[in-house]
């Protein structure tokens, strides 16, 4: 499976490729907020004007994209939560109007598979269309079935898969009295330095364009696994597996990007991926875009950017990034318990191959 086009709405200014120039945006908040862009440039307002946030940014994403590459085959979106604030408003509505006469718009958005039926109709788009809602690996699982469906199709196919999550105040309240957030405003610049439990809340939407084809690929994704565990044993042999099933052996010119988010009660999980391969340089993201359940959205979009050459001017706040690394494993977990692992292998552009 080959990515060929992306774009993100993070609390970087990704939109617009400016975190991409060298501008990286610093938090100095509570949670991170994402940098939108205009959307009404693409969205008529009588549209935008009801959705909630989570569908808002999705749509905002994965527009352009579509724009860009007009033969779909499917969308496919995971999310750990949909459109919960909206879902919250829906519910107080049944209360209020003791489930009389309700709106029906704030129960439209609030549906997890709201966005990919919103993409849907928007693009005219009749094929394949699947929300997966695996709390923080509903990204992974959206890659898994986007894999899985291009193995099944002999034509050249595409789709569009992506990931989105917003800060709803509930359930960051939740979170936060979960002990998942700090209660105390934190720089996204000193996130990763704090020694103190929890980490800081983040949100985005990542699209991506992906096919069965390398023409004109970016970034070609190996392989995808996960894990529900708390034993550092299985997470190893995962790891292992997913390596020695493709005959990789991580080394100076491969890269570790890994989902380092400041909790000192979770964060010895990623040592196990630095002790594991000490000869590959690593990078954390969360600095970047906080922690949310599909932040390995995001930590996707970030690696196919290093891999292309294109995140080279941002080299002064990640001391090592190594150039064009030819194998990149993305390592994220929520909690200690959900993990997921992402492996992307740079394309041979001399090379023409279906996947």
């Amino acid at each position: 499976m080959f990515i060929k086009d992306l774009f993100a709405i993070s609390p970087q200014p990704t939109y617009d490729l400016q975190l991409e120039a060298g501008n990286i945006y610093e938090h100095v908040n509570k949670f991170y907020s994402a940098l939108e862009p205009d959307y009404r440039e693409q969205i008529p307002s009588k549209i935008l004007r009801r959705m909630g946030k989570a569908v808002r940014m999705g749509v905002g994403a994965g527009l352009p994209l579509i724009n860009r590459n007009k033969k779909l085959d499917g969308i496919i979106i995971g999310s750990a939560n949909g459109g919960l604030e909206d879902c919250i408003l829906f519910l107080n509505q049944i209360v209020d109007f003791n489930e009389g006469v309700l709106t029906p718009t704030n129960f439209v958005q609030s549906t997890p598979n709201a966005l990919a039926g919103q993409l849907s109709i928007m693009s005219c788009n009749t094929g394949y269309n699947m929300t997966h809602v695996n709390g923080s690996l509903a990204f992974e699982n959206a890659l898994l079935d986007a894999q899985l469906f291009l193995e099944e199709n002999i034509d050249d196919s595409t789709l569009l898969v992506g990931a989105v999550d917003e800060i709803s105040p509930y359930n960051y309240n939740i979170d936060l009295l979960a002990g998942r957030f700090k209660s105390t405003p934190v720089s996204n610049r000193e996130l990763l330095n704090t020694n103190s439990t929890g980490s800081v809340c983040g949100e985005g939407a990542t699209m991506f364009i992906v096919s069965n084809s390398s023409n004109e690929a970016l970034v070609e994704v190996v392989d995808v696994a996960q894990i529900t565990t708390t034993k550092f044993e299985q997470l190893i042999q995962l790891s292992s597996n997913l390596l020695n099933k493709h005959s990789i052996s991580l080394g100076k010119n491969d890269l570790l990007i890994l989902g380092k988010n400041g909790d000192n009660r979770t964060d010895h999980w990623y040592n196990v991926f630095s002790d594991l391969y000490p000869q590959a340089p690593f990078l954390y993201y969360k600095n970047l875009c906080g922690e949310y359940r599909t932040s390995s959205a995001f930590a996707c979009y970030f690696a196919v950017q290093i891999i292309s050459g294109k995140l080279d001017r941002i080299s002064g706040m990640f001391s090592q990034i190594p150039e064009l690394p030819n194998y990149t494993l993305i390592y994220n977990h929520f909690d200690g318990e959900r993990h997921g692992l992402i492996l992307l292998r740079k394309v041979d552009k001399n090379s023409t191959v279906k996947n």
